[in-house]
């Protein structure tokens, strides 16, 4: 058990886990991009570690990029998302893979399909690490998904709550 704050958190999912999930996210990825050079746009400040490790998995020709989006406060969501750091990257055109690190709700990736049709890109993916099904009521199509799991309140593996928990190697959900 950790304690974060003033919560406490139980072991969820190991290390181990992440890491076969974010494999089987690659080579899907590697798939679908081969020959093509795709950005990858990073969601921050959670999907950092997740981004990293699928990018490096990347054999071809590629780009990055990230943009800061947030709508949480404490464990709850806003429901309001804000663009705290915009894309300064030319996206017309391109292939973009956006990477998250959870989609729950899918107000993010309302967004940030606002912001790739703005920004006129040829077509985006999205892929995310965690996804919680019973939460997400969007019409957005989720791509590529690693762990799908229940609508609990998890932190680790660039995940927080109020900035802690981020670089945990493993995730931990919320003990009821």
């Amino acid at each position: 058990m950790i304690q974060l704050h003033d919560l406490e958190f139980v072991p969820y999912i190991s290390e181990e886990t992440i890491t076969t999930a974010i494999e089987e996210l690659s080579v899907q990825i590697n798939r679908d991009y081969e020959e093509k050079t795709p950005i990858f746009l990073g969601i921050l400040n959670g999907a950092f570690l997740v981004a990293s490790e699928i990018i490096k998995r990347f054999p071809g020709a590629c780009e990055v990029s990230f943009v800061k989006l947030g709508s949480y406060e404490g464990t709850t969501t806003t429901g309001k998302v804000q663009t705290l750091l915009g894309l300064t990257q030319e996206l017309e055109g391109r292939e973009v893979i956006v990477i998250e690190d959870i989609i729950d709700t899918g107000n993010t990736l309302v967004e940030i399909d606002r912001i790739l049709r703005e920004k006129k890109v040829s077509g985006y993916r999205i892929a995310t690490l965690f996804y919680k099904p019973e939460a997400y009521k969007k019409e957005l199509s989720i791509d590529y998904i690693g762990i799908e799991i229940p609508n609990y309140f998890i932190v680790g593996y660039g995940l927080d709550y109020d900035g802690l928990g981020r670089n945990l190697t493993q995730v931990y959900k919320l003990k009821k």
